[in-house]
């Protein structure tokens, strides 16, 4: 018999797939660039893949319309004016989510500082709430405090993310490693989805493009450190990541973004030349600036 978890998760996920742009910047930083509206930029992605996207209750209560993807609402917050801005405070409950029609609950939990315990007794009566009520759970599980020196260290980013599946959550957000071997291995040792926030800042769109065409499993890379201004794309049924970009396209023309789309750009991209023929029906390949309609073109 199908859950209120699984019927809510399918709506976060699509086929698999997970596409979202966190929203939840604005209690943080205020309105930054690219998300001065965020129901528009919400109903601009829709169509284009987006299956979900991270938002703090206030902008949900106030959405001029429904949505057609799925919703996770944001419950933990602090601001950059604080004078302790790692410490997130829980701004709502399981129970009102569900009374807001939210599809999921984000907590953003901070390891390594003096407000660890706080957050973490947050995290595991948050847990059993969700649980309770059939709610997924996203944790964004982020080594950050006095005790951390170094944010990407293998070791310590899979303790954390072991750490906020152990505590309950369905999907857990954390940072990238900064090399697919040692993330893999935080992958494979993970037993929930895993969201990479960020990672190094990428200096291209080719490096993001090699990070996203690896063999992670059940992986979503959200580049929303990047920007903000694009809608994020999928890749394929197995590996669930989130891209910022103007020119990945449909290339094998299969009705899907997927990792061998990814390829075949990784293989004929050229700053000198906008197209390039790969196959015997002679189908150009647009680099740049992009052509076409979706799916066939994003």
């Amino acid at each position: 018999m199908v859950s209120g978890n699984q019927i809510r998760l399918n709506r976060i996920f699509k086929e698999g797939k997970m596409l979202c742009i966190p929203m939840d910047h604005g209690i943080s930083n205020g309105p930054i660039e690219g998300l001065e509206d965020p129901a528009s930029t919400i109903y601009k992605c829709e169509g284009h893949g987006l299956t979900s996207v991270i938002i703090n209750k206030g902008i949900l209560k106030t959405l001029p319309k429904p949505t057609s993807v799925g919703i996770l609402v944001h419950f933990s917050s602090s601001t950059s004016l604080s004078l302790a801005p790692n410490r997130k405070m829980l701004t709502g409950t399981v129970k009102e989510a569900v009374a807001l029609g939210a599809d999921g609950v984000s907590l953003h939990i901070n390891i390594g500082g003096k407000e660890e315990p706080e957050m973490l007794e947050q995290l595991g009566k948050t847990a059993e709430q969700c649980h309770r009520w059939g709610m997924p759970l996203l944790a964004m599980m982020y080594p950050r405090g006095e005790n951390i020196k170094d944010p990407h260290d293998p070791q310590i980013v899979g303790h954390v993310a072991r750490m906020g599946a152990e505590c309950g959550a369905d999907i857990v957000k954390t940072l990238y490693t900064g090399d697919i071997d040692s993330f893999a291995k935080i992958v494979k040792s993970t037993p929930v989805p895993i969201v990479i926030a960020g990672g190094p800042k990428a200096k291209t769109d080719l490096d993001i493009l090699q990070i996203a065409s690896s063999d992670i499993l059940e992986l979503t890379i959200d580049w929303n450190s990047i920007s903000f201004l694009n809608c994020d794309y999928s890749i394929d049924s197995t590996t669930v990541i989130t891209i910022n970009t103007q020119i990945l396209g449909d290339y094998d023309q299969n009705n899907y973004l997927e990792g061998a789309d990814i390829q075949i750009l990784l293989n004929y991209w050229n700053d000198n030349i906008t197209t390039e023929q790969f196959d015997e029906d002679n189908y150009n390949i647009d680099l740049a600036p992009v052509s076409g309609e979706p799916p066939h073109f994003i």
